[in-house]
């Protein structure tokens, strides 16, 4: 279950940063993705961290 919920934190995380950074460049897209991949992987884990066992 952590697995799927940091999976779906990281592809939300990197889609909203492609989508910002999409209206700059491709490049400028695929670097706030992957900023916004970490931090949905981060508040993701704190999330479950505080709401799993």
């Amino acid at each position: 279950m952590k697995g799927f919920l940091n999976f779906f934190g990281m592809s939300v995380g990197g889609w909203i940063g492609w989508a910002i950074g999409a209206q700059v460049s491709i490049f400028t897209a695929f670097l706030v993705s992957m900023v916004g991949t970490g931090v949905g992987l981060f508040y993701t884990q704190r999330a479950v961290k505080r709401l799993l066992p």
